[in-house]
């Protein structure tokens, strides 16, 4: 019998470590697995497939829909490849060139009952979407759904034994006692969302879409990135960092909502803290902010689960009203994304974007939310397929053309929570620990403390939470791919 050669083999392990990796959901350590095996032979489509498995989970899916593409390029017939494809294409809101995929799918297993049911609920997502095309009207044409609600209009029971603000000020012994029933899977009556979430629209609407934000001597703030609707680790950060109040301050950087089937608990627990020190409590918008995002990723349905209709509408307003990004001490830039494709841009430049809309595909509001550090210099193409990635030399340049001297950004899982990357210069920071209950990765915050603002990054692990599954509001189509 003759011996495997040294690349075969090295392939084949490469190949298994990558599998193992996969299975125990460590999808960054099984990409660069692949790659090793890919490089040794790139002619095997399952390794290219699989390494787009990877991708989707790290939510790169610009890079899983190259790659599931490379797939069927070495294969026409590999049904996975088609299967991945449509899976990065659908996380992407891209309906309709996951159906093409699908369909393809569907042709090369004509019998699989699994590829019958995916393709049919495709279908259905498809004609719905063009229905809303249909019916939908500009932003620039839409009516203002917070003109239309009068909170103090709606009566609430003499049953309702839950939280109550008690006139127009929303206090702490309110947003204490509201966090408890959320705790306990008890609502708030709907006149204290309304009027919660109204008070936090003029706030936000208020704002400047780049937000300067002083820090005294002596007095410290803290920062904390994606929370993605994981209401029961929120509270483990007040508890481990203490309530936001004028002498502890926050920054969340975006990404309060989606994935996390708690995102109302969330995002009505940060507006209420917006109501009550509007001060103290900052808050940016993410890639998530956005219809597009919601009605994909849960948000929406949990919103007409748990309130109404008119408050999926009326968040939608909201959203657009968050501030794009922050300077503390005229030192350190905060954004949930990145940076830019070009050189050059300046504060100004951010302060004046017309942020009062649904995020852009391309332009600066675009890369605020979408963009990722890259290791290499320059810039490249995004891996999640809008934005960009960017290297050290480019942060090295934006932070010397603005004066300044760190960059703060969210949007990236990171198994412990946060990441140090360019230098020093860039720190990502996630805050949704064992992210989507499966990742089994920290969460992480900063707490600056002037002058010096050296950041001091605090990781925590998750905490336990009701059995309700991530992505549970999100229509069945999606939830058929977690």
């Amino acid at each position: 019998m003759g011996s495997l050669s040294i690349g075969p083999w090295c392939t084949v392990m490469a190949a298994v470590l990558a599998l193992v990796s996969l299975i125990a959901n460590k999808f960054s350590q099984a990409i660069e697995l692949y790659s090793e095996a890919i490089e040794l032979n790139g002619s095997n489509a399952v390794y290219w497939a699989n390494r787009a498995f990877a991708h989707t989970k790290l939510e790169e899916y610009g890079s899983a829909i190259n790659d599931a593409t490379k797939a069927i390029e070495v294969d026409p017939r590999y049904s996975k490849g088609y299967y991945r494809r449509g899976v990065a294409h659908l996380a992407m809101g891209k309906f309709k060139e996951a159906l093409k995929d699908f369909q393809q799918l569907k042709r090369l297993c004509p019998n699989d009952p699994d590829a019958s049911r995916k393709l049919k609920e495709c279908e259905k997502a498809v004609q719905k979407i063009k229905f809303e095309e249909a019916i939908s009207v500009q932003d620039s044409e839409r009516r203002s759904v917070a003109d239309t609600i009068d909170y103090k209009c709606i009566e609430v029971d003499a049953q309702y034994t839950g939280a109550r603000i008690e006139g127009d000020a929303v206090t702490l012994d309110f947003v204490k006692h509201m966090m408890e029933d959320f705790k306990k899977q008890k609502c708030i009556h709907k006149r204290y969302a309304y009027q919660i979430v109204l008070q936090a629209r003029e706030l936000l609407k208020a704002m400047p879409s780049l937000v300067d934000v002083a820090v005294p001597d002596g007095h410290h703030f803290t920062i904390c990135g994606d929370v993605h609707g994981q209401y029961y680790d929120l509270l483990n950060i007040f508890e481990l960092n203490g309530l936001p109040s004028e002498e502890n301050p926050y920054l969340f950087n975006g990404d309060f909502v989606d994935r996390g089937s708690f995102s109302v608990e969330v995002i009505l627990t940060l507006f209420a803290f917006k109501c009550l020190y509007p001060n103290a409590m900052y808050l940016a918008r993410g890639n998530h902010e956005s219809r597009g995002m919601n009605k994909i990723y849960g948000f929406e349905g949990e919103v007409r689960s748990k309130l109404s209709d008119i408050f999926v509408e009326l968040f939608a307003e909201v959203f657009c009203y968050l501030p794009l990004a922050h300077v503390i001490n005229g030192k350190v830039f905060v954004v949930h994304g990145g940076l830019f494709s070009t050189d050059g841009v300046k504060l100004d430049e951010i302060r004046s974007i017309d942020r009062f809309r649904e995020p852009p595909e391309e332009g600066l509001m675009c890369e605020i939310l979408w963009s990722d550090p890259q290791p290499q210099p320059g810039r490249g193409p995004s891996k999640r397929g809008v934005g960009l990635s960017f290297g050290g030399d480019v942060t090295k340049r934006f932070l010397e053309d603005n004066s300044l001297s760190l960059v703060v950004r969210s949007h990236e899982v990171k198994d412990e929570g946060y990441e140090i990357d360019h230098d020093g210069k860039l720190i990502t920071v996630f805050s949704a620990p064992n992210y989507c209950d499966q990742m089994g990765n920290k969460g992480a915050y900063i707490r600056l403390t002037a002058p010096e603002l050296k950041p001091d990054i605090k990781t925590f692990a998750a905490v336990p939470h009701p059995d309700v599954k991530p992505m549970a509001y999100a229509n069945n189509f999606m939830r058929m791919f977690q």
